[in-house]
């Protein structure tokens, strides 16, 4: 007889979304242009040459995808409201077309029984917002604040768990410094700026929704790799460190009260010039929960060791990797949270994001075969529950993805969903691990 791992009786679960990559509709009630359709429109940004110009059309089948999250089980939702479908000028005006779409599906999962989660940036800055400067801009922050308050103000005698700002590393580094994001300016000199901006927005943010939901719970969402140096040798735990300190630590810390890792500020000849009196302060507005989406590890070497210099070298016997070419390795879950309680003692984590993108095969008789996808939510689920024996206060999971979506740069090539999408015609087909995790958010345990 299997023995299940069973969650305790408050812990949700859920499934996630984000706004650019489902909703499709991009030009429809008054809906302004966002830097991802500027960047998707551009040739040869994007695998393909795909937009997200009717993506899972979601704006149009919101109802049939409720129903879909109902049927499923859960019990929560997670998904991203598009700023520049709510205010499309950035800020002052809102519309009331957009803002009225969240508000009738607010209400319907409400009346579902399923949790509202919204995050309110996930990447999709209005283009007017950009072409005055974008994340780079103090007034980008200040306009962030002015839309956590127009919507917070609209959804919050509702809605009581809130996320600002989702993965501020990715708009960052993939955005700003690499450009392989939207709105794909190459120009390293900004990152400081721009993820500082970004948790200042972050921090003014929770003060406007508070403001407006006193009962909010609100928190942000990291994308956050542990980092492992490939040897014991002196330079590769070095290097794993700052590796540590430039993606995790820059992000960690401010929230928590702690200035940027000294070590990366000096590596990048950071002068501060954008951080005003008072600034860390506002980064530092408490919060009632972390979000966490993790994907992967990271194995770290230095560039000046050579594999005979390496004690102790790292090794793994059959490494497995997802079609996004990213190591599945479920134990750095249980690390990541160990570590974050240890070292940082938030009140409370969600695991905001965690999945998988495989090749799957096409539906057959109604159903899609997925057991890669199935191992690999299993094995990050008993990572969970691990910790949480461990006394790590994690709260609810959700799964990345409730649907195959518009992969950012990627286009519709990797699919992330527990249902599958033919986007040709927008048919939704269960994968079994859809039906895998309707068992286990119905008996809120796994085997």
């Amino acid at each position: 007889m299997s023995t299940r791992a069973r969650f305790p009786d408050d812990f949700r679960w859920g499934v996630a979304t984000a706004a650019y990559q489902i909703e499709g509709a991009t030009t429809e009630d008054g809906r302004g242009e966002s830097i991802w359709d500027r960047f998707s429109h551009t040739p040869g940004r994007v695998l393909g040459g795909d937009t997200g110009d009717v993506a899972c059309d979601h704006y149009h089948r919101w109802r049939d995808d409720v129903a879909l999250m109902a049927e499923l089980g859960v019990g929560a939702y997670r998904f991203s409201i598009a700023w520049p479908r709510v205010l499309p000028e950035g800020r002052g005006r809102v519309n009331p077309q957009g803002l009225g779409f969240y508000d009738r599906l607010v209400d319907a999962l409400l009346e579902a029984g399923i949790r509202p989660f919204p995050t309110l940036y996930h990447w999709d800055l209005p283009q007017v917002l950009e072409d005055a400067g974008g994340w780079p801009a103090r007034a980008t922050a200040e306009a962030f604040a002015e839309y956590a308050s127009a919507v917070a103000s609209r959804l919050g005698d509702r809605v009581t768990d809130w996320f600002t700002i989702n993965e501020p590393w990715v708009v960052t580094q993939l955005g700003y410094v690499l450009g392989l994001h939207a709105p794909g300016r190459a120009e390293p000199a900004v990152g400081p700026a721009v993820a500082h901006h970004l948790l200042v927005a972050h921090g003014l943010a929770v003060e406007r929704i508070r403001a407006a939901c006193p009962r909010a719970r609100v928190g942000i969402v990291l994308n956050l790799d542990p980092m492992e140096p490939r040897s014991l040798h002196p330079a590769d735990v070095a290097e794993a460190r700052l590796h540590d300190a430039s993606m995790n630590r820059w992000y960690l810390d401010p929230i928590s009260g702690r200035d940027y890792p000294r070590e990366v500020t000096e590596l990048l000849e950071w002068d501060r010039r954008e951080v005003r009196p008072g600034d860390m302060e506002i980064i530092a507005t408490p919060i009632d929960r972390l979000g966490v989406n993790y994907y992967r590890r990271q194995v770290v070497a230095a560039a000046s060791v050579t594999d005979e210099q390496r004690p102790l070298p790292w090794t793994q016997a059959g490494p497995r990797f997802t079609e996004m070419g990213w190591e599945v390795y479920p134990p750095g879950l249980y690390d990541l949270l160990r570590r974050l309680h240890c070292e940082y003692d938030f009140a409370e984590y969600l695991i905001t994001e965690n999945g998988a993108a495989f090749p799957d095969p096409a539906p057959v008789g109604g159903r899609v075969s997925d057991p890669e996808r199935v191992a690999y939510l299993r094995a990050h689920l008993l990572a969970v529950h691990r910790a949480i024996g461990d006394g790590v206060p994690v709260g609810g999971y959700f799964v990345w993805s409730l649907l195959d979506n518009f992969e950012w740069a990627f286009g519709y090539s990797k699919r992330f969903g527990i249902v599958h999408v033919d986007f040709a015609d927008q048919t939704r087909t269960w994968k079994d691990s859809a039906a895998w995790y309707r068992d286990v958010a119905t008996n809120g345990s796994v085997s």
